[in-house]
């Protein structure tokens, strides 16, 4: 008897202790759904939330702005603004200017800052901005530049197609060079000045689209180009120079990029001869500006990350002051005298803008095409 009443015990307590398992297993198992319901639900609300990035036509790049962005002074920036209604302005604290851009054309505006690990970091910022979608995007840099006066004249707008390096290289001073060295400025990995077998380190030359650069020369090679009184009266001291006294014209020409700011006949020669290696004498040396190079190298970053196009960039250089005085006038008197006042400065921001808004309204305008196609190739297919 006294079995039997423990056996029943035994039975009471184990289903005692299987309800409240069941009980529990119960509840886990609400719980486990409610769970899932709002994790699905929280996914499906932050997919609602996700924004699509702004689909960008034309990126148009500058360097510098003096004071305000518009109503004062213009510098690189301010024309493309006011004029290209760039009113939107997004936050960009991760580089030196804020951007703007105009959301109904997709045209944007970005300030670099001066000189190349600037010009580098903002377009690299700029291009991996997840507010922004550059797939498709042409670039356009559109600045000021010294000019070669046995080429070009102030006010002029210049397409490059060849952006060459003036930083990377060794350099011994020159009084303790070898008695048959030029200079002691010579590529890197190289056994002297213009060494034929040097390879350099690949950045020292970059090659932009060609058949892109001569589209946007033929687009925009008879656009009337201002004449300020000032320029004239600038440019008239270069009797010794046919080119300098020609009235400022759209042409071609190569850029040399550097962050030193350098000025003379020397120097000239220098650069002349500096292009001509780099480019294996297909490019002849016009424009030197700094930033170009920096930004180029980061837009072929964006582009192998699938990001942007490198085939899209172009740069246009417009010419403010000369790389080397006039006959009679020492270096070092005319690069002082270029620092106080650029005589060019006015007339080539605004040839900046006029002959590079031709081009950037024609991609606007056609972008139904262009997006998917490039210029040259819509050409060549009717």
């Amino acid at each position: 008897m006294k079995k039997n009443v423990l056996s029943q015990s035994n039975d009471k307590y184990l289903l005692a202790v299987l309800k409240y398992l069941s009980l529990g297993l119960l509840i886990i198992g609400l719980v486990g759904c409610q769970q899932e319901s709002q994790q699905h639900n929280s996914s499906a609300s932050y997919d609602s939330q996700v924004i699509k990035p702004i689909e960008v036509k034309v990126v148009v790049v500058t360097m510098f702005e003096f004071g305000e962005d518009s109503g004062d002074d213009a510098g690189e920036f301010q024309h493309w603004k006011e004029r290209q209604a760039l009113t939107t302005r997004f936050p960009f604290p991760q580089s030196h200017h804020d951007i703007f851009m105009n959301e109904e054309t997709g045209v944007l505006g970005i300030v670099t800052g001066m000189g190349t690990s600037r010009s580098a970091s903002a377009i690299m910022a700029l291009g991996l901005d997840p507010r922004f979608d550059f797939t498709h995007a042409y670039w356009l840099v559109a600045g000021i530049s010294g000019g070669d006066p046995e080429d070009t004249t102030l006010g002029s707008a210049v397409w490059a197609e060849f952006l060459v390096d003036g930083d990377f290289a060794h350099e011994i001073d020159s009084r303790e060079i070898p008695a048959d060295w030029a200079t002691g400025y010579f590529p890197l990995f190289s056994k002297g000045p213009y060494d034929p077998n040097s390879e350099g380190t690949g950045s020292e030359v970059f090659q932009l689209n060609p058949l892109l650069t001569n589209w946007a020369f033929d687009l925009t090679k008879d656009v009337e180009l201002t004449e300020p009184e000032e320029m004239k009266s600038s440019r008239a001291h270069y009797a010794d120079f046919p080119e300098a006294l020609k009235s400022p014209s759209v042409m071609k020409g190569e850029q040399l990029a550097g962050m030193t700011f350098w000025h003379g006949k020397l120097m000239n020669d220098w650069a002349n001869q500096w292009v001509n290696y780099w480019t294996k004498g297909k490019g002849n040396f016009v424009t030197s500006a700094m930033e170009d190079t920096g930004s180029y190298q980061s837009l072929k970053y964006l582009t192998a990350a699938g990001k942007a196009d490198v085939n899209r960039f172009m740069v246009l250089r417009t010419v403010s002051n000369f790389t080397m005085p006039p006959t009679g006038v020492s270096a070092a008197e005319s690069l002082i005298k270029d620092g106080e006042d650029y005589s060019g400065m006015g007339g080539a921001l605004e040839s900046a803008y006029r002959v590079g808004s031709k081009v950037v309204d024609t991609i606007v305008n056609e972008w139904s095409t262009y997006r998917g196609q490039l210029p040259y190739e819509v050409s060549k297919s009717k």
